[in-house]
Formats: C-alpha cells, structure tokens, sequence
C-alpha cells in the first residue's frame, strides 16, 4: 500500500491508480536554454525515485517535456522568451541553443542514474497539439484577445484556487505575482498564446488563427500531457515553485476545456539551498553537475546526498555536505564490496531477506522516505544475524531503487604521480589539517586544472586521473 503527500488535498493519501495495468505519470521537465543546476536535479532524483518505487508494483507511462520555447523570464507575461534571451547571450540559433542544452541535460540525467521517462515530448514538436487546446477554451468562453496576445479568463474557473488555497492566491491581487496591465482582466490571468513582436523577427514562430506567435508556457504541458495520457493524470510531479503559477494554471486550462478532472495525486518537492538563499539561474547563483565534477565528486555522491532528506523538505547545500556524502557512499560500497565476497557473489533469498525488502520497500511507499530506506541499506549490511547471501539478495534489490551502484568500485590510476600534483596534494593535506577548508577547495580545483581527482576517505587523500 503506498501514500503520497497529495498538495492537492494537503495529506498523505493513499495511492489508488485509475488502471492498475498502467500507471500515468507527468513530470515538467527542463527549460533547456542554460545548464540544469543541482537543485533543477535534485526534483528529477525525487520523481526518479517515485518511479522506481511504482515500477515495484505497475507499469508506468512516464511523460517528460522538454520546453524549448515559450518560456518568458517574468511570471506577468511579459519581457523575452528564455530561449530568444540565451540566443542573444551566445550568438547561436534558438534551435542549436535547445539542442546544446538539452543534450547536456540527458547527460546529467543519465550520470545520476534517472531513469529515462517512457516519452520526452518536446514543444516544438506539438504546437499544432497546443493551438487545438487554446481553440477549445475559445470556443467555451474562457479566452480574450489583447494586443500582445490571447489570454485565460480565470475569473470564469471556479476552482482557480483549488491546488493553492484562497488566501495565496488572494494574496497575488495586485501584482505581487504578476504586473496588471491595462489590457489584463485579473491580476491572475495569463497568456495561451503571444504574438510576436511587431518590431522584431523571432527565431521561434509559428501561424495560428490568432495570427503569427508562440504558445504560453503553461499550455504546453497541459496539451502534452492530455495528448500521451488522456485527460485525466494519476501522478503530476514538479519542483514546490510551480504550485502557485505554473500547476495552478495547468489545472484551470485543462479542467475548463474537458470537464474532467486534470491530475489525482499532485507531488511536488522542495528546493535545494544555498545559505545564501534558493539556487536560481536569474540569479546566477547555481552550481551545476560538471561544477562537482571538476571538484573531484562523482555525480552519485549527489545523488547519495539527495536520498539523504526527504524530498519535501528543503536541503542546504555546502562541499562539507558533498565531502560527507562522497566519504559515505564509498564506505558503504566498501560493505557491500566485502559482502559479495563474502558471498561468492552467489545472493540468496530467504524469509529474513525477503523480510529486509518488505521493510524496505514500505518506506519507499511511506511518501518516499528514503532516509529511512539508506538507512536501513547500512543497517543490513552490518547485520550480524543475516548470512552473506541474505545481505547480498537484500542490497542488491535495495540498489534497484536507490541506483547508487553499490557493487562498483573506482578504478584508482596505478601511474606515478606527477611531481607537481604531489605538491598540490601534501599543501592540500597541511590545509585540511588545519581546517582551512576554503584553501583546500583551492588546492583541489588546482588538482583537477592538473587532471586528476583527488578524493577524501578514512585512509587520507585518494587521486585518480580523469
């Protein structure tokens, strides 16, 4: 029996799916015109997580977009669209900039082992999807024309406020969300689809019935997912951020154009923060996956890091943090290395590791609590009344949802080091001994600039060639 946090209904609800022969799940996916940083990742380990855990159980349909446009950089509707934004900044095409970034992604995904969704449904390729679903609410009344666009009435849907509440949605009158121009109806409505600047030729375009333009944001996901998985959802995932605005709206387009309920379990998970606040690309404070390689981490010391706090609630992030996840996930791969030894690789299923895996398996379907689920991973394999064989047969399904690799260990360079990366090395350890933290992180970026990994474990600093 699994439950979900539902945002929707504000607890945990247990979770009942439409068919049992298959489940539908949709998770917003990247706006690909810069680099994903790690708190854009850490949602994508949380639904990868959810997956695997469905995947115990059901056949899943997982949907993921991929927006490459229609994505403005302000929440009123107004101002460039993200993808037109990175153009200008790298003197590329639109379409080469979507393409650059969304490769990058799917690298990033794959190096922290998500597994890929059952469908990538990119923007661009369902504007004619998109026109159809706005010519729906037009022809039901709930659209407006103004000079930069057509617009959503969202004083005509009742339940506007259902995922949010009132009071929060109360609370963006008056521009606090969005700026109330003279042509906008309520502070609240939004964009279906833009015209295209008169003054300026976009890359990105398309012909409507409402003349030359491209889609609102929220349209896509809505004309996406009702066009790969009906148009009622199981499962909706996202970061916390798109509840008020982006979900929200998704809820007031999708339910006013079938009449039918949109989403029944709305999962949503939190931010990872710097302590200088939220990770943002706006910003500029954000760190990306290649960031944690260049300092010496693997990318599923990241993920180790992620599983680490329960999804909803917000994680700080620091390189102290990462140093501790990095020094954990190789001291229990250590364990589980010994294990399999021990074994002689050979795992064996009995009532005491079938019974590990059930208390495994009901943390997962206790709204994800993978903390609890690591844990019990280190407690198995110190457990001196399980054989190896049962630890073996436990861990290995145990690394089926937490995909750590448990059973792999980095090959360490054999060659000499050069005199220079030695250096680099003894100054870095004379560093840590004396908790210059800030200069050790110096000493071993200097290190990688030289090609090499530096890591810490129990045993002191351990180097290996990129």
């Amino acid at each position: 029996m699994m439950y979900l946090y539902n945002t929707a209904t504000r607890h945990k609800d247990e979770f009942k799916p439409q068919n049992e022969k298959q489940v539908t799940m949709y998770c917003c996916g990247p706006t690909v015109y810069n680099y994903a940083h790690i708190g854009n990742l850490r949602t994508y380990i949380f639904e990868d997580l959810l997956a695997r855990t469905i995947r115990l159980h059901y056949p899943l349909k997982h949907v993921m977009n991929v927006t490459d446009v229609g994505h403005l950089v302000s929440d009123a509707d107004d101002g460039e669209d993200k993808m037109e934004v990175a153009t200008a900044r790298e003197g590329k095409s639109a379409w080469d900039i979507a393409k650059f970034y969304e490769a990058k992604f799917w690298q990033d995904y794959d190096a922290l082992h998500c597994s890929r969704p059952s469908v990538i449904s990119r923007a661009t390729e369902h504007i004619k999807e998109m026109i159809a679903l706005v010519k729906t609410l037009e022809e039901k009344g709930y659209t407006y024309r103004t000079s930069d666009g057509i617009y959503y009435d969202t004083s005509k849907f009742p339940r506007y406020d259902a995922l949010v509440g009132h009071a929060r949605i109360s609370g963006l009158q008056g521009g606090a969300r969005v700026e109330m121009s003279d042509e906008k109806r309520n502070p609240t409505d939004f964009a279906l689809w833009k015209f295209s600047p008169k003054d300026k030729k976009r890359q990105m375009e398309w012909d409507s019935p409402w003349g030359v333009g491209f889609p609102g944001w929220h349209i896509e996901c809505s004309a996406m997912a009702m066009k790969y998985l009906g148009h009622t959802l199981d499962i909706h995932c996202g970061g916390i951020d798109h509840v008020t605005i982006h979900h929200t709206n998704e809820i007031a387009q999708s339910e006013a154009a079938t009449g039918e309920k949109y989403v029944n379990y709305w999962v949503h998970g939190e931010f990872l923060i710097l302590r200088s606040g939220k990770m943002s690309k706006s910003g500029g404070t954000f760190v990306t996956l290649d960031v944690l390689r260049e300092k010496g981490y693997e990318p599923l010391a990241y993920r180790y890091l992620c599983l680490g706090a329960h999804y909803r609630t917000q994680l700080e992030f620091s390189y102290e943090s990462m140093d501790s996840a990095a020094k954990s996930l190789k001291n229990l791969r250590a364990l589980c290395s010994q294990v399999r030894t021990a074994a002689q690789n050979r795992a064996q299923q009995t009532d005491k590791s079938r019974a590990w895996k059930e208390k495994f398996t009901a943390a997962m379907e206790d709204d994800l609590n993978a903390p609890k689920a690591l844990a019990l991973a280190w407690e198995a394999v110190r457990n001196a009344e399980l054989t190896p064989g049962e630890k073996l047969d436990f861990l290995q399904f145990a690394d089926t949802i937490l995909a750590l690799d448990l059973f792999v260990q980095p090959e360490v360079s054999s060659e000499p080091l050069p005199e220079e990366v030695t250096r680099l090395l003894e100054e870095r350890a004379r560093a840590r001994a004396a908790k210059d933290w800030k200069k050790s992180d110096e000493l071993r970026d200097a290190i990688a600039q030289k090609g090499y990994v530096v890591k810490d474990t129990p045993k002191g600093q351990q180097t290996e060639k990129k």
